[in-house]
Parts: C-alpha cells; structure tokens; sequence
C-alpha cells in the first residue's frame, strides 16, 4: 500500500498566499493496471506562475499545480522501468500513477555529477523561458547592455549568463545582498539590491548611463516605470512576468500597470511577451 501525501488550496488566494489556504491531505493509491507506473515525487517546483495560473485554472479542493521530478518506484510499462527518472506535472503530491503519456522521461546520459533538480529550473522550464524569450524577443547583439530584473531567480539568472556568451554588458537587480553577490560570482557586470536603493532611476542609470538595448522584464509596477524610459531608441523588452502584482487584489491601473507607452512610442521599442509553452514542444 502507497500512500500519496498531497498539499491542495482549499481556498482561491486573497493577495498574499497564506499557510492557512493549504492543506495536506492523504490518499491510498490503488494497485497498478497494466501500462501504469508508479513515481515517488524527488523535487517539487515552487515558481511564480503559480499565483496568476491557480486563479485561473483551479478549483478549491485542487492539488496545487506544479511540476516535480519523479523517480519510478513500480511500473507496468515496459517503457518505465524502475528507477527511471521524469518530469511530470501532476502538483505537489509525493507520489503519483500515470500512464506515462504525460512523462517526460530524463536523458539516460543524465550525467550522475549534475543533480536532477535542474530538471525544472536550467534544463527545465524556466530555462527554456529564458533562452527563447531573451534570443527570440530581445535579439541581443554584442555589445548590448541588457538589463535583468528579478535576476538571481531561475529564469533571470540563465537570461544574464547567456547574454554573457553573446558578448553583452548585463546589469541586474535582485533583492537581498548575498543575490547580488551571487549575481557577480556568475558574471554580471552590475548588480544592486533594489531595496536599499533611493532611487531606482538613480540606480539604473548609475548601473549603464548610455542606457538599455534590451530589457528582461519579470517584475513590472514601479521597476518597469523607472526602465522604460532609460531604453535606447530601437531597444528591446521581452515581457515575461510582472511578478510584483500578482498578489494585487485589484488589477492596477495607470503606470506601472503597463510599459509606457509614450517611451515606446517615441522611441520605437519593441515590447513583446514569451511564455515557456508556445516554444516546449520546440
């Protein structure tokens, strides 16, 4: 007998998720049908989307949505043997059944020194945000400078390295000092804690006065106001989350409830969003 442990919203979220809008439940699971696999969940994913997306796609009572890595712990398909590894997104539940048409099974050269967690942050979705939505939308050039906003995140630090590789000035901004030095151990040229800052504009212009070629958007509200208007003519941003409102009881309204688009207007700048799931089965 398995017992599945799983944590379920059982209330939708008002502003700030709140401990008492979970609750962990426990489920026996039943015996394998032929085809079936059973997984022990090894890593869970906690990311940002999360917020926004159980609003729309969830009922009270749901498992929270989320990927894991899965290690099989019995299986009836020959495709899935025990001790096979795969992503799923079965949510935040340790164990699971499936028939494996929604597994993702890792690479069997999965080499043993990288551990399997990088399954759903650098080789997973986040790092596929990151690479299609910074080389597709911003179409950096050597020489750039590129600005990164929630930059020691997963999806924000793989943008700064990669813009690194293209030949880029990268400045980014993340909010505690041991981020910024994290930020400086992988390679950005300039970081800072924008909560010790006076002024972000301030910041961002002391950080690159000639200003921004490109702009990694993840925050939005007060950030994008104070970024937009630093952009070069002809400069590019690329719209992946505005992390900063998503707890917002009401939808903001006026700046920073979208990029300016008197500044883009004027000076020609390309703003584009870019989600993971229009480039996964890429």
């Amino acid at each position: 007998m398995v017992v599945s442990k799983s944590w379920t919203m059982v209330k939708h979220f008002d502003g700030e998720p709140k401990p008492e809008d979970f609750k962990l439940i426990e489920k026996e699971l039943p015996p394998l049908q032929d085809g079936e696999i059973l997984l022990e969940s090894v890593f869970l994913s906690v990311d940002p989307y999360m917020r926004p997306y159980s609003g729309r796609l969830m009922k009270e009572g749901d498992v929270m949505i989320g990927s894991q890595v899965g290690r099989v712990i019995e299986s009836k398909n020959s495709a899935f043997p025990v001790g096979v590894y795969c992503v799923a997104n079965m949510g935040w539940t340790t164990h699971f059944i499936s028939n494996g048409k929604e597994l993702n099974p890792l690479p069997s050269e999965w080499p043993e020194s990288l551990p399997r967690s990088l399954a759903l942050g650098t080789v997973g979705m986040p790092g596929l945000t990151a690479y299609f939505g910074f080389l597709e939308i911003c179409n950096p050039k050597e020489g750039d400078v590129v600005l990164v906003n929630c930059a020691a995140g997963a999806v924000g630090s793989i943008v700064g390295q990669i813009a690194k590789l293209k030949g880029c000035k990268v400045v980014g901004s993340a909010g505690s000092d041991d981020k910024i030095q994290f930020l400086k151990d992988i390679g950005f040229d300039e970081a800072f804690n924008y909560k010790k800052v006076g002024s972000l504009e301030e910041a961002l212009k002391k950080a690159s006065p000639e200003g921004y070629d490109c702009y990694f958007e993840n925050v939005g509200g007060k950030f994008s106001d104070a970024a937009v208007p630093q952009m070069k003519d002809f400069g590019r941003i690329s719209v992946c989350g505005v992390i900063s409102m998503y707890n917002d009881a009401v939808p903001p309204s006026g700046r920073g409830a979208r990029p300016r688009d008197d500044v883009i207007t004027r000076t020609h700048i390309q703003v584009q969003g870019g989600m993971c799931a229009g480039v996964v089965f890429r």
